[in-house]
């Protein structure tokens, strides 16, 4: 593998899942009651993607991984038989036929030991999580937060986050300069990092993992030129969730590596998209952007929903930098970096 790209996964030979014990998906597709649905409501200040969602709204991306039921992977067929539990998948979005929103409920601005960032809380109406965006520089706004809301007070601006300039005590107008809030275009486009939820290790620096890596020297990147986003969307595991990272994490235990973990837990091999991502860009009004990733998939996503990547930025893992931690990173880093 080149060390260009990390997250490009590149297999050696497609094979038949028809041929394997454990189906990949299921036949039946599991409709949500609306009194089921966790889905919160949306008003009317929304960022509105221009195609409807079908049936199940993820996207039928194949991460150059899945074509109908042939998957292009290189796995070895264990020894010993597993049974696959029977748990359903842990992710199902809302069956929605509305096209897909995303609104900013609250920014709020968070010093750091590195400077200050406004981190900005994103509802939509696919899967019920709150997805968020680290947002450095003072130009960079969200246009569903600034825009005002039936009956709302000053003071209810100030407390959402819907405040120009800095915050003071005993502050009680919203925009003090009375100077209209403009949406410039400027400025180059920024730095952004796509980012998916990785508790293992962001917050235990496991090292099955360099996603707290990737995380980081993102941020400090982003934070050296003084102006970009972060973008965290909320999908563990590679959109499988945290209990059945798990179930993979025991498999690899016993030897399957990523990929055929999850294929054994009868998930795809990656199940992110990244659809409220670009939504969260068009609301903060970068239409423009130099992408950190190693992933092109992601790259295609975007583009697909009217982002434009004028430069990808690598994301060099620290092992290969020679900054090697022997008593963090070996064999289990290598292997993780060698299939990805």
């Amino acid at each position: 593998m080149g060390r260009h790209s990390i997250e490009e996964a590149i297999f050696i030979q497609p094979v038949d899942v028809s041929t394997l014990n454990t189906p990949l998906t299921s036949d039946k597709t599991t409709t949500l009651t609306k009194s089921e649905s966790s889905t919160l409501p949306i008003s009317n200040n929304v960022v509105t993607s221009m195609k409807h969602s079908s049936a199940v709204s993820k996207k039928s991306y194949t991460n150059g991984l899945t074509t109908n039921r042939n998957i292009r992977f290189s796995l070895k067929t264990p020894e010993v038989p597993i049974t696959p539990p029977t748990t359903p998948p842990s992710s199902c979005f809302t069956n929605n036929k509305s096209p897909l929103s995303v609104e900013c409920l609250v920014r709020a601005r968070i010093p750091t030991n590195t400077g200050e960032l406004f981190l900005h809380v994103y509802r939509n109406n696919k899967d019920g999580k709150e997805h968020l965006a680290a947002v450095y520089g003072d130009d960079i706004r969200s246009k569903s937060l600034d825009a005002s809301r039936p009956s709302e007070s000053e003071m209810d601006r100030i407390v959402r986050g819907a405040y120009t300039g800095k915050l003071r005590p005993g502050q009680t107008r919203s925009n003090e300069s009375d100077i209209p809030i403009v949406y410039s275009k400027l400025h180059p486009p920024p730095l952004v990092r796509i980012h998916s939820e990785c508790f293992t290790g962001e917050t235990l620096k496991s090292a099955r993992c360099d996603c707290g890596e990737q995380l980081e020297e993102a941020r400090r990147l982003i934070q050296s030129e003084g102006r970009g986003v972060v973008i965290y969307l909320r999908q563990e595991g590679r959109g499988i969730g945290l209990a059945d990272k798990l179930r993979a994490y025991n498999l690899q235990d016993l030897g399957h590596d990523t990929v055929a973990a999850n294929i054994f837990l009868n998930h795809p091999p990656d199940l992110r998209t990244y659809d409220i991502a670009s939504l969260i860009l068009a609301d903060l009004d970068l239409t423009s952007i130099r992408l950190l990733t190693n992933n092109p998939d992601k790259i295609e996503q975007i583009e697909n929903d009217g982002v434009k990547v004028i430069e990808r930025i690598p994301m060099i893992p620290r092992v290969w930098k020679g900054n090697l931690d022997s008593n963090r990173i070996g064999h289990e880093m290598d292997q993780y970096l060698k299939v990805k």
